[in-house]
C-alpha cells in the first residue's frame, strides 16, 4: 500500500470565471484541477484525498475572502502540524497599478472600475502568508497570463490593445522582486512565478494548459530528478521548469517566458514521486511516455466534464486520479 504524504496541505486557486466576463481565464480552472489530479493521485504525489489537506477554489469560490479564509486555513495546520510542509497555486490575472506601483492579483469578485479598491493586494496577499508558519512554504504563482483564450502572438496583441484602452492605468506583469521579496521572508519559504516582467504566461495551443503547469505536472512525475529519487524536492522543480518552459514558448510562440526561482529560502520535499517508487534506473526518459500519458488522461476527463460540479476521475487504464472536485 502507497504511503501518504501525509504533512502535505495545499490550497489550490484557479480564477477562472470572473464576474468581469472580460476578464475570465477558463484555462485556469484546469491548471488548478490538474495539479489537484496529481496531488491526490496515490501513484503519483500521494497527497491524501480530503479536505483537511489539499481545497481547491475554482470560478465563484476564488473570491477575495475565499482566498484570504484558504490561507487562514493553511496557518491552522501548519501550527497544528509543526511537519507542515504548505504549497499554495495561484493561477490568475496579475496586474500592477501604473500610479502607485501596487501589485493586485484578480480574484473572481473584482470591480472592473474599482480594481484597487476590490482586488486582492499583495499587501493583504503577503500578510496572510507571513501568519503560516511553517518552515517548509512554497508560493506559485502563474500570472500575467496571455489575455483571455489567446494562443497566437496576433491574438494577444489584439487583446492587449483592448485591455490597454479598457484598464489604461494597469499593466498586467508577473510579481515584482519587492513583492517576491517580502513574500518569502522567513526560513523555508520560496516563491515561483511562471514570468518575469511584463513577458506573459502563454497557453498550450490545445487549451488544456498553461505552459508553465504542464511542465510543472511533469516536474511533479520526475522530469526534474534523478534515478533512485523517491521525493519531488522543490529543487527539481525549479531546475526543470527553469529549462522546459523557455524552450516551449519560443518552440510554439517565438517568445521569451522565464520562470523566477529564488532557492535562497532553502530546499524542501513537496511530493512522494510515483508513489514513493521513485525513478527506474533509466530516469525520466524511461517513464516520460507514461507520464505525458497521464497528463494527457488528466486534461481529457478535466476537458470533458468541466460543466459538472464533480469530476468522477475513474480508474482507468492502472491511472488512479480519484475525484475532482470543482468547486462552482
Amino acid at each position: 500500500m502507497t504511503e501518504k504524504f501525509i504533512h502535505g496541505y495545499a490550497l489550490l486557486i484557479g480564477v477562472g470565471e470572473s464576474a468581469y466576463s472580460e476578464l475570465s481565464l477558463p484555462v485556469t480552472v484546469k491548471d488548478t484541477q490538474a495539479i489537484y489530479a496529481a496531488l491526490i493521485d496515490p501513484e503519483l504525489c500521494a497527497y491524501p484525498d480530503d479536505q483537511d489537506h489539499i481545497r481547491v477554489l475554482n470560478n465563484e469560490n476564488a473570491t477575495k475572502t475565499g482566498i484570504l479564509d484558504g490561507l487562514s486555513w493553511l496557518k491552522e495546520k501548519a501550527t497544528s502540524d509543526p511537519s507542515a510542509t504548505i504549497f499554495v497555486y495561484y493561477s490568475g490575472h496579475g496586474w500592477v497599478d501604473k500610479n502607485t506601483k501596487r501589485y493586485y492579483l484578480l480574484q473572481h469578485d473584482i470591480k472592473p472600475t474599482k480594481i484597487a479598491g476590490s482586488a486582492l493586494s499583495a499587501e493583504d496577499f503577503t500578510e496572510a502568508l507571513r501568519q503560516i508558519q511553517s518552515e517548509r512554504l512554497l508560493v506559485v504563482i502563474d500570472s500575467c497570463h496571455a489575455a483571455g483564450m489567446a494562443t497566437s502572438k496576433d491574438a494577444d496583441l489584439i487583446l492587449d490593445k483592448k485591455f490597454d484602452e479598457e484598464f489604461e492605468d494597469f499593466i498586467r506583469v508577473a510579481p515584482s522582486k519587492g513583492f517576491i521579496r517580502e513574500l518569502k521572508q522567513g526560513k523555508g519559504r520560496l516563491v515561483f512565478t511562471s514570468s518575469e516582467g511584463e513577458q506573459k504566461s502563454w497557453i498550450k495551443q490545445d487549451q488544456t494548459n498553461s505552459i508553465y503547469t504542464y511542465h510543472f505536472l511533469e516536474a511533479l512525475q520526475g522530469a526534474g530528478n534523478k534515478p533512485g529519487d523517491k521525493e519531488v524536492r522543490v529543487s527539481n522543480i525549479m531546475n526543470y521548469l527553469g529549462q522546459a518552459v523557455p524552450e516551449t514558448a519560443r518552440d510554439l510562440y517565438k517568445v521569451e517566458q522565464v520562470p523566477q526561482n529564488d532557492m535562497t529560502g532553502g530546499d524542501f520535499v513537496i511530493a512522494k514521486l510515483r508513489g514513493g517508487k521513485g525513478l527506474p534506473d533509466k530516469g525520466w526518459e524511461e517513464v516520460k511516455p507514461e507520464a505525458t500519458q497521464t497528463i494527457y488522461k488528466i486534461g481529457q476527463i478535466i476537458g470533458h466534464q468541466q460543466a459538472k460540479n464533480i469530476l468522477n476521475i475513474e480508474k482507468a487504464d492502472n491511472f488512479h486520479f480519484g475525484d475532482v472536485i470543482q468547486q462552482k
